[in-house]
């Protein structure tokens, strides 16, 4: 039964602590400061990551965890939920919130990133309201759309499609499982390097300053081909 209250492995980057989506929140966060209490000198300074499924947690309850941890010298990372009330009392706490199933991973402070998904036949993916800087990445088991630039030196690694609504000067990978059907559209296209499925296309050698314009790349006869993308 505890085990099914709480759940805690190591990670690469830390702690990863699962929370019962379902039984009483007091009762399940009892169990975390017992479980964390029991091994203290195990856990004092751990970056942990909380994933909390279904489960909408309000500010109020997120503001008490954090507190509990931090007076056992623990600091939450990241929240991992499917709850929108979640998110954002994460978001107000400015703690990194992102999904429980669709996301594998975001590395990047992306405090403003949600997912999101479509009614009709849509797959889960990212959005993200913010400029991804050089060093930072983004991984999604399914689409990314970003609001802003993608600069030099960051990178997306997406399963689906990949919308840049700025510049990309970044690199993408989208289709990343193989999907040679996905595509990659900016609204200036002048990516350090860009693939779908197993294909791989540099921007040109040329300094050439060509007119900018929405574009979109895909593949068509094994070839990475960039068109005019009419978004009108």
């Amino acid at each position: 039964m505890q085990d099914d209250l709480v759940a805690i492995k190591g990670t690469q980057d830390g702690l990863l602590i699962s929370l019962s989506p379902t039984e009483q929140w007091l009762t399940v966060t009892s169990e975390l400061a017992k479980r964390i209490d029991e091994k203290t000198a195990f856990f004092s300074g751990a970056r942990v990551t909380i994933e909390l499924g279904e489960r909408p947690v309000p500010k109020h309850e997120l503001t008490g965890l954090k507190a509990l941890l931090e007076r056992r010298n623990l600091t939450i990372a990241l929240i991992m939920s499917d709850s929108r009330t979640t998110i954002e009392a994460a978001q107000a706490l400015d703690i990194r919130a992102g999904s429980s199933s669709p996301i594998t991973q975001i590395d990047d402070d992306l405090k403003d990133a949600l997912p999101f998904t479509s009614e009709e036949e849509g797959i889960p993916g990212v959005l993200l309201r913010r400029t991804l800087r050089s060093g930072r990445t983004v991984h999604s088991d399914g689409h990314v759309v970003i609001l802003g630039d993608v600069n030099p030196g960051a990178e997306i690694v997406a399963v689906g499609d990949i919308f840049i609504w700025g510049r990309l000067r970044g690199s993408v990978h989208a289709g990343a499982h193989g999907d040679e059907n996905a595509v990659i559209c900016a609204l200036d296209m002048s990516p350090t390097q860009i693939r779908i499925a197993g294909l791989i296309a540099t921007a040109p050698d040329d300094n050439k300053r060509r007119q900018i314009m929405p574009e979109m790349a895909f593949i068509r006869d094994q070839q990475i081909i960039v068109e005019a993308w009419n978004i009108k």
